[in-house]
């Protein structure tokens, strides 16, 4: 399927720069009404960038009827802004805030049937962005972080204290002194954002052309105060949480307080966190239950 490539900035206006982004027409008339077309803002994870395995999910809403946003934080893939490689969880969802702004001014939509899209580190942005808004009509949050001392608790449980140790202390130099950069993902034992067995392996199986396995050590003192599951209370649309329940990099149980307290549409899988993937045993599953979700939910009265 065909995407147009756009850009739009983000930022205040000394850290201003532009998002890349791809925009997939929606196809046929079966969600839109004289408004327009709904649109989904897409966004990865931890360091991921649009061009690594965002593309199927973003076809198949397409193929449903809904025009789809994807797009690269500041400082990732090939959107500009600096440092690189840096993630800022108020920077990120500026950007996403940024991204579903210019979703509404794209050709053929109805810019007040926004549906926010995010899996993993995104799938947390997604419940702040819709918080309080009356512009989102729906939610999918896939494999979400919720909770980034949840997840810190988790992490305890499947890595050496002394592996953790390490990245914190490497953390804390990148935050204090000069910019230090460890790899997103790493071999069980190094340095890295996400070491469990696997990880690697199923991270640059998903990898695009734009994507750097490198990431700002402080990324851990970022996640510490990351709660976005507080604000799925907030949210007025309809919500669709994804769990994966083998799930060793973002808690399940986190993911599941928060979609109860979005009163959300839940779906469990068995499997681990990348397993949602392309290419992955639950990817099928995953994809169809969107699909449907979205289906119902954006329907035009009288469908």
């Amino acid at each position: 399927m065909k995407y147009d490539e756009i850009a739009f900035p983000s930022g205040p206006r000394r850290d201003r720069a532009d998002c890349h982004a791809w925009h997939f027409t929606g196809e046929g008339e079966a969600l839109a009404t004289e408004a327009g077309r709904p649109v989904a803002v897409m966004a990865h994870g931890l360091g991921g960038t649009k061009d690594s395995g965002l593309q199927p999910f973003a076809e198949a809403l397409a193929a449903a009827g809904l025009d789809v946003l994807a797009f690269d934080y500041r400082g990732f893939g090939a959107s500009g802004g600096s440092p690189r490689q840096t993630v800022s969880m108020a920077g990120q969802l500026e950007d996403y805030r940024a991204a579903m702004a210019a979703a509404a001014r794209l050709p053929g939509v109805d810019p007040a049937r926004l549906v926010l899209w995010g899996v993993s580190l995104a799938g947390g942005h997604v419940l702040a962005a819709a918080a309080h808004r009356d512009d989102v009509a729906a939610v999918v949050s896939l494999t979400p972080l919720v909770d980034g001392l949840a997840a810190g608790r988790h992490a305890l449980s499947h890595h050496r204290p002394s592996a953790m140790l390490r990245s914190t202390v490497a953390g804390v130099r990148s935050r204090v002194g000069a910019t230090r950069m460890m790899p997103v993902v790493a071999r069980p034992g190094e340095l890295g954002a996400l070491t469990l067995d696997g990880c690697l392996e199923d991270y640059l199986a998903l990898a695009g052309p734009t994507w750097r396995n490198e990431i700002d050590a402080s990324v851990g003192l970022e996640l510490g105060n990351h709660r976005p599951g507080r604000q799925a209370r907030h949210v007025r649309a309809p919500l669709l949480v994804q769990i994966a329940d083998l799930d060793r990099s973002a808690p399940p149980r986190a993911a599941a307080k928060a979609a109860f307290a979005g009163r959300a549409e839940v779906r469990h899988y068995p499997c681990d966190h990348f397993d949602v993937w392309p290419g992955k045993p639950w990817h099928e599953a995953a994809v169809r239950h969107q699909v449907a979700f979205l289906s119902r939910v954006l329907a035009p009265p009288g469908r």
